[in-house]
């Protein structure tokens, strides 16, 4: 769960950062100017679609800084490490992803040891505000 009144200060510095005022950046992210205010103020809790929204106009903002202050603002790509070179043949065979994979993921507590919980579901959300779930 989110603290409110550190998110309003998160993205009191976000609006701060790119000089908006409340009015410019209603408008850039697409919501009502009383969104803003309502959210600034205390009085309404952001909604799942409008931090979607923040972090798909500005994309330096880091979805868990945002959210809970762990992290970076802003988020500035790694330039020590270039992402792999593209073989060959995945330049020229069309990759098709699996219609539905399940993953295998193992984790592990803080302590080290293996946890004997299942995996109920995992969910993945994109930036363009979809998700897919995916149960094993």
């Amino acid at each position: 769960m989110i603290n409110s009144k550190e998110f309003t200060g998160r993205l009191q510095k976000v609006i701060d950062f790119y000089s908006e005022s409340a009015s410019s950046f209603a408008e850039k992210i697409g919501v009502q100017r009383s969104s803003i205010s309502h959210i600034l103020s205390g009085r309404n809790k952001p909604s799942l679609d409008f931090v979607m929204k923040v972090l798909h106009s500005y994309p330096e903002v880091e979805l868990y800084w945002l959210m809970n202050g762990k992290g970076k603002f802003p988020n500035q790509p790694n330039t020590s490490e270039s992402p792999p070179p593209q073989t060959t043949e995945a330049k020229t065979k069309p990759q098709t992803p699996e219609p539905n994979p399940t993953p295998q993921i193992e984790f592990q507590s803080k302590a080290g040891s293996k946890s004997d919980s299942e995996i109920d579901k995992i969910v993945i959300f994109y930036k363009d505000g979809t998700f897919k779930s995916y149960k094993p």
